[in-house]
């Protein structure tokens, strides 16, 4: 989908969700910290993590998309890091062990998950939900067990691959979340 496409569905509210991901209000209850939330939309997961106290950098390549986080990071008084960048072209370098939280919601760009694991310290969270393909992997979408293999030995918190847990999303999903841990995991 183009960038004015994206654009035109948050025009429309068809992207505009509140509720964050399920996932991130079961396990981002940790001591707050810094994350960064990739592909964020308009911001229904930062403004989460924001409120329960988290550093948030959000990024996103929808100008209209950070216009509805920022009125609604505004309205709620939180101080959110709001940065435009198209991540397919990287605009948006994510710094080494910067993070102790990297969320990828509904977002699939294999060449940026290695990016995400080294900006992770020991110790820091990834929580990733990438829908799946039917039979072979596309660009936008991965193939059964492909989100598992690319967090070989790492500490796995949750997987689950099958239908979503969000009603608006109709695709089957893969989810995981990771802990990246040293030498001794």
């Amino acid at each position: 989908m183009s960038l004015e496409q994206w654009n035109e569905r948050y025009r429309a509210g068809e992207q505009l969700f509140d509720a964050p991901v399920p996932l991130v209000v079961k396990f981002a209850r940790s001591a707050p910290g810094l994350a960064l939330d990739l592909a964020c939309g308009s911001g229904r997961n930062a403004l989460y993590l924001a409120e329960l106290g988290w550093n948030v950098t959000a990024v996103d390549g929808s100008p209209v998309a950070l216009d509805v986080l920022r009125a609604r990071a505004h309205e709620r008084a939180l101080d959110i890091d709001i940065r435009s960048a198209d991540l397919e072209r990287g605009q948006f370098e994510i710094p080494s062990e910067r993070f102790d939280l990297i969320l990828d919601s509904y977002y699939l760009q294999r060449d940026l998950i290695p990016k995400m694991q080294a900006g992770l310290p020991r110790g820091g969270m990834i929580i990733s939900i990438v829908h799946l393909s039917d039979v072979d992997a596309t660009p936008k979408r991965a193939y059964p067990g492909e989100l598992r293999k690319y967090f070989e030995g790492w500490t796995v918190l949750h997987y689950r691959e099958g239908q979503p847990q969000e009603s608006w999303h109709q695709r089957p999903v893969a989810e995981i979340v990771v802990i990246r841990c040293g030498a001794d995991c």
